[in-house]
C-alpha cells in the first residue's frame, strides 16, 4: 500500500500554488538598457531581437512605461562613439557627456526611478579592456583610481546603485572608500562578484561595440571552472563593502548562484545575460521552443537557486506577460 503520495498537493492548480516554493516577480527584476546619443534614435541589437540602443529622450519615454508595469531599477550601458574613447577613459568623467547627462536628466524627470550605473573602463576604452593597459598588460591597482572617480561622477548625477564590473582585485573597497569621503554614503554597490569568462557575452558586446581590442579577458574575470573561487570573491566583496553580489551569467552558474546564497547573508543577485536572451530568442524563431515557457522557466530557475535579484533583457516582455 502506498502510504505517501506527493500527486495530491499537484492535483489541481489551486492546490499547486498553494504549496509553491518559489515564487516569481515584476519586483525580483533589474532591465538592462543600452544607450546612444542623439535624438529620437532607436536601433536594434541584431543579435538581440526586441532590444534597441535608444537615444535619452526615447531611452527615459521606455523607462516610464515599464515603471507602468512595475520594473523600478534599470542598469544603464552607453555606447560611446569610437572617436571619444581613451586609454584613459577620461569620457566616462565628462559632465556633458552621453552618460552621466543622460543619468541627471533620468533623476530629474523620473526621480522615483532605480538608476544602477556599469563602472569599468570598457565601453570607454580604446583598448576595449575594463582595466588600464600598460604594454598589452591590464594593470590592476592603477585601475583602481579611474574607476574610483568613474564611480563618485556617477553618484554625483545621482546613480543609486554602483555596479563595479571589473573584476579589478579590491575595486570594491577602494570605490566604497571614496563614496564615503565624498559623502555619497547611502550610494549602494552591486558587485560583480563572480563575473565569469564566459562565452555567453557576445550580443552585449556587439550591442556597445566594446569588444577587446587584443586578447580576451580571463586574466581578470574568471575561469568557468572554478566554484570555490567565487566564495573568496564574494568574501572579500563583502568585507569590502558590497551591499549585493552578483553572479554573471546565470544559466550556467545556478550552483554558484546557490553557493553565494548559502554561504552570505547579503541579497545575491543574477545576470541573466545577452547570450542566454539570445539563445532564446533564435530557437523561439525557429518554432523549436515556446519563448514564453522557457524564459519563465530560466528565470525562475535563477530566483529557486538563491537570486533575490535577476537583471534580464526579459524584465519588460515579462511584466506584460504577466501584468495584473
Amino acid at each position: 500500500m502506498i502510504t505517501h503520495r506527493p500527486r495530491r498537493n499537484r492535483k489541481s492548480q489551486a492546490i499547486r500554488n498553494l504549496v509553491e516554493e518559489t515564487t516569481l516577480s515584476v519586483k525580483d527584476l533589474i532591465f538592462p538598457m543600452f544607450l546612444i546619443d542623439g535624438k529620437n534614435k532607436k536601433s536594434e541589437v541584431k543579435s538581440m531581437p526586441g532590444i534597441y540602443r535608444l537615444s535619452s529622450d526615447l531611452l527615459i519615454k521606455e523607462m516610464e512605461s515599464c515603471m507602468k508595469l512595475g520594473i523600478s531599477t534599470f542598469d544603464l550601458f552607453p555606447n560611446i562613439a569610437d572617436k571619444l574613447k581613451k586609454k584613459t577613459a577620461s569620457e566616462s568623467l565628462n559632465e556633458k557627456g552621453l552618460y552621466l547627462r543622460t543619468i541627471r536628466e533620468i533623476k530629474k524627470k523620473l526621480p522615483e526611478a532605480v538608476i544602477m550605473s556599469d563602472v569599468a573602463m570598457d565601453p570607454y576604452s580604446s583598448d576595449g579592456h575594463d582595466g588600464f593597459v600598460v604594454n598589452g598588460e591590464i594593470k590592476n591597482d592603477e585601475t583602481l583610481d579611474i574607476l574610483a572617480k568613474m564611480a563618485l561622477a556617477q553618484a554625483a548625477a545621482g546613480v543609486d546603485i554602483i555596479g563595479p564590473s571589473d573584476m579589478m582585485d579590491g575595486r570594491v573597497g577602494y570605490i566604497r572608500e571614496e563614496l564615503d569621503m565624498a559623502g555619497f554614503t547611502d550610494v549602494s554597490i552591486m558587485s560583480y562578484t563572480a563575473k565569469y569568462a564566459s562565452a555567453f557575452y557576445g550580443p552585449f558586446r556587439d550591442a556597445l561595440d566594446s569588444a577587446p581590442k587584443f586578447g580576451d579577458k580571463k586574466t581578470y574575470q574568471m575561469n568557468p571552472a572554478n566554484s570555490k573561487e567565487a566564495l573568496l570573491e564574494a568574501q572579500l566583496d563583502l568585507e569590502e563593502g558590497a551591499d549585493f553580489l552578483m553572479v554573471k551569467p546565470a544559466l550556467s552558474y545556478l550552483d554558484i548562484i546557490k553557493s553565494l546564497n548559502d554561504n552570505f547573508n547579503v541579497p545575491i543577485a543574477a545576470y541573466n545575460v545577452s547570450g542566454e536572451y539570445a539563445m532564446v530568442k533564435a530557437a523561439a524563431a525557429k518554432g523549436w521552443i515556446d519563448n514564453d515557457r522557457i524564459r519563465d522557466e530560466m528565470l525562475l530557475s535563477m530566483k529557486r537557486a538563491g537570486a533575490k535579484i535577476i537583471l534580464t533583457y526579459f524584465a519588460k516582455e515579462y511584466a506584460l506577460k504577466h501584468k495584473k
